[in-house]
């Protein structure tokens, strides 16, 4: 026998249960008020007719508890409505400490991932079970958008910006990825397939692809090629800001403010230097744009906040 019609995507994600209970309360709140209004206008058309007996004196002042009464109910339903959906938003974009990190490239028309230990894959993903994965992402080219409808994600990705998104896999399968933005004339084969193993399977998985350096160890060794040790070292002589620890923090500028040193500011201190000056330091770093691409961008980031603070000052340890 067939599988017979299937009204909705699989449900294969934490979250995903709790966004099928919003979608149908959204539809079922308009489709109330929907049928209130159409109702009122099919009852007004047949009672008040041309010709009708039915009286037609003061109606206002007989119904104004009712309008008030139905207009709250309504506002209160869409209200409670929009919070819930903006908590479930901001739940998504703050993922938990042990996600896993999986870098992704759109472009034209494919999507490229790569996982910490450097294993690659085109047009596909593998990950493992019940584990939280965190996607930092961005297009080399056009706006595309990354969705996988089991997980109920979607996410635009945008040339020189970086977005992240976080989910966790319940269900073991194969599920489909889409790109859910118009990006040229092969967006209709923009696809792709989402694998969700066991833990043990999928550990499998990444040895059978062969040795690889990790994106940290690319990132260290892109680090060195492209002679930003050579300022932000240890052992440098010019007067730049120190990386380590920097990731997460907040970085005061020569303008009076104040920014977290994230993804993007890394990447936008990198590729355009002269917009972010951090407080106290010249403005002598050359810009790097057009001479790195955004997956090796990826992973100087990702270099950048594996390092730990390694320049802790005597006053912030205990006397012995």
């Amino acid at each position: 026998m067939g599988e017979g019609i299937q009204i909705q995507p699989a449900t294969a994600s934490a979250h995903a249960s709790e966004m099928n209970w919003l979608f149908g309360g959204l539809l079922v709140t308009s489709a109330m008020i929907l049928a209130l209004v159409f109702g009122l206008i099919i009852l007004f058309c047949v009672r008040y007719r041309r010709n009708s007996p039915a009286e037609r004196g003061n109606r206002l002042g007989k119904t104004w508890r009712l309008e008030v009464a139905w207009t709250s109910a309504t506002f209160v339903l869409f209200l409670g409505l929009y919070f819930w959906g903006a908590d479930l938003y901001v739940r998504l974009h703050q993922p938990p400490a042990d996600a896993s990190e999986i870098q992704v490239v759109a472009k034209q028309w494919m999507w490229k991932t790569e996982h910490p230990g450097g294993q690659r894959e085109i047009d596909s993903l593998h990950i493992p079970v019940d584990r939280p994965v965190r996607l930092v992402m961005t297009s080399q080219d056009v706006i595309h958008s990354f969705a996988i409808p089991a997980f109920r994600i979607r996410q635009d990705v945008l040339p020189g910006r970086y977005e992240t998104i976080w989910f966790t896999p319940t269900k073991v399968g194969e599920y489909r990825l889409f790109c859910a933005e118009f990006c040229g004339t092969e967006h209709a084969h923009m696809t792709g397939t989402i694998t969700v193993m066991e833990p043990g399977d999928f550990q499998c998985w990444l040895d059978d692809q062969g040795a690889a350096e990790t994106i940290v160890r690319q990132g260290e060794g892109l680090f060195r090629q492209f002679g930003c040790s050579g300022c932000h070292g240890n052992a440098s002589t010019v007067h730049a800001p120190k990386l380590e620890g920097l990731f997460g923090r907040p970085v005061p500028l020569a303008d009076g403010s104040i920014v977290s040193a994230d993804e993007r500011y890394i990447r936008d201190s990198i590729l355009m230097p002269r917009n972010q000056i951090a407080a106290g330091y010249p403005a002598i770093m050359p810009s790097f744009a057009g001479q790195i691409g955004e997956e090796d961008l990826m992973k100087l980031i990702a270099y950048i906040k594996s390092l730990g603070d390694k320049t802790a000052s005597f006053a912030e340890r205990p006397a012995s």
